[in-house]
């Protein structure tokens, strides 16, 4: 895949400021995830089915993997950022760095979740990368994404790019993936957040 060097340096960023921020943020985000995470997570895993192989991309500390486990599936727990890791690990609980604009996904896995994460990704490579979350995914396999609701994006220390929820939709359908439900939320700092549930519809 051909990444553009501004892309590459924007992540990198991204990626450096969370490794300052990671216990700061572990302390602000809720243990338990939000109820409309939690219903698409709960769909998810019943999708994925007891012992079922879920991807978590941007595991940050852990917290929604302890929920999925919890459900009966085993979760790859992943993060660009090694202090998200070196937290879990202090908890027992492994991770891999894996960064999703520049590294393979590996699969098939009967789920693939990405909370809050994928905000960081550039508007022109959001397209590859839920095709390669996509290509990731056995056929009916579930994918659960939560962006947050607007139109703008940030530069700076974090890259963060907002989507319309019915832009954001078309793209997940464009990726080869069918939209099955969709919930919405304010979130931290008054800002909304949609939530959704997919399903690879390849055969």
């Amino acid at each position: 895949m051909n990444i553009p060097a501004k892309t590459l340096a924007q992540s990198r960023r991204t990626i450096e400021s969370y490794e300052d921020y990671a216990v700061r943020y572990d302390e602000i985000v809720g243990h338990i995830p939000h109820p409309n995470d939690r219903t698409a997570l709960e769909r998810a895993a019943a999708i994925a089915g007891p012992g079922g192989q879920v991807l978590e991309i941007g595991s940050g500390p852990g917290r929604d993997a302890d929920f999925l486990e919890g459900l009966g599936v085993k979760v790859r727990r992943t993060d660009a950022t090694r202090r998200f890791l070196e937290l879990q690990a202090a908890r027992g609980k492994t991770g891999e760095r894996l960064d999703v604009i520049t590294d393979e996904l590996g699969g098939p896995y009967d789920a693939v979740v990405a909370l809050a994460v994928l905000i960081h990704v550039p508007r022109d490579q959001i397209d590859q990368v839920l095709a390669k979350i996509a290509r990731s995914l056995r056929p009916g396999g579930a994918f659960v994404v939560s962006m947050r609701d607007g139109d703008g994006e940030t530069g700076g220390r974090y890259l963060t790019v907002d989507w319309r929820k019915d832009a954001f939709a078309a793209r997940i359908e464009a990726a080869g993936m069918e939209l099955v439900s969709h919930s919405f939320r304010v979130g931290r700092k008054q800002r909304g957040w949609n939530t959704f549930l997919a399903v690879n519809s390849a055969r």
